[in-house]
C-alpha cells in the first residue's frame, strides 16, 4: 500500500508541474479591470468602479463626479465623490490617475 500512496503522489506532483509551467504570467493590473473605490452609498454598500470605462470626470470646490457606463439615450451612471476644496478635488484625481497608472 505505501507504494501506490507513493506513485499518487508522484503523479500528483507531475500535474501540478505541468500545470504551473502553462500559467499565464501574473501582471501587476489590467486596463480593462481597473478597480478605484468611491463612497459608499446611503445603505453603507461599498462600491468600486472601473476606471476603463470612465468617460469623463468632473472636479469642483464640492465635488468629484465621475461619469461613466454611458451608451445611448443617457444610459450612463455618475459616482460622485464628495470633497471640501479644490486642493482635495485635485488630491483625488492624482489618486485616480495612480490607480489607473498601476493598471497599465
Amino acid at each position: 500500500m505505501p507504494a501506490r500512496v507513493l506513485s499518487i503522489v508522484c503523479v500528483a506532483l507531475a500535474l501540478a508541474v505541468t500545470r504551473t509551467a502553462f500559467a499565464q504570467p501574473v501582471v501587476q493590473g489590467s486596463t480593462a479591470f481597473c478597480l478605484y473605490e468611491v463612497p459608499a452609498d446611503d445603505s453603507g454598500k461599498r462600491r468600486w468602479i472601473n476606471l476603463g470605462i470612465v468617460q469623463y470626470v468632473e472636479a469642483t470646490r464640492t465635488e468629484v463626479k465621475i461619469s461613466y457606463g454611458g451608451g445611448a439615450f443617457g444610459s450612463g451612471y455618475d459616482a460622485r465623490i464628495p470633497v471640501t476644496s479644490m486642493d482635495e478635488a485635485l488630491a483625488t484625481l492624482e489618486k485616480m490617475r495612480k490607480a489607473a497608472a498601476s493598471c497599465r
